[in-house]
């Protein structure tokens, strides 16, 4: 597992997790832009969760939707921005590999624009058959 800096503690308990500090960053994202704070407090409940905490706030956060057997799809991973290149989505991504209930699986899938090195390091590929995969992607879905 990568180590975090000082002062910096991952948890992974669902209680810990602050939904409303992870509203307030995934409502500014490319990705989920308008999100209501309702619907991410659903998808966390219905997530395996981590997130970094540093001063008493959350400055990191990631989850990953999985029926805990075959299939894991990691989503909204961030770090807020005076908190980036000190490894915490490193941790987070490498505490999320290592989760017990995570083991196993078949297939772990992402979408991203930006962080495909990240990824790259734990082993992540562009999809092998892309003509595999299909979508259904409502963007306006939040506005």
């Amino acid at each position: 597992m990568t180590a975090l800096p000082e002062g910096y503690t991952l948890v992974t308990d669902q209680d810990a997790i602050d939904a409303v500090a992870a509203h307030a960053y995934l409502t500014t994202s490319y990705w989920s832009r308008g999100i209501p704070l309702e619907t991410v407090q659903r998808a966390l409940a219905g997530s395996l969760c981590v997130a970094v905490r540093h001063a008493g706030a959350q400055v990191a956060f990631a989850r990953v939707v999985t029926d805990r057997a075959t299939f894991a799809y990691l989503a909204d991973v961030y770090v807020l921005d005076a908190n980036r290149g000190q490894g915490l989505s490193k941790a987070m991504v490498a505490a999320l590999h290592a989760h017990p209930e995570l083991q196993g699986l078949r297939r772990w899938m992402l979408m991203t624009r930006d962080a495909h090195g990240l990824y790259a390091q734990f082993g992540w590929t562009p999809l092998a058959n892309p003509a595999l995969a299909m979508e259904r992607h409502d963007p306006q879905v939040y506005a």
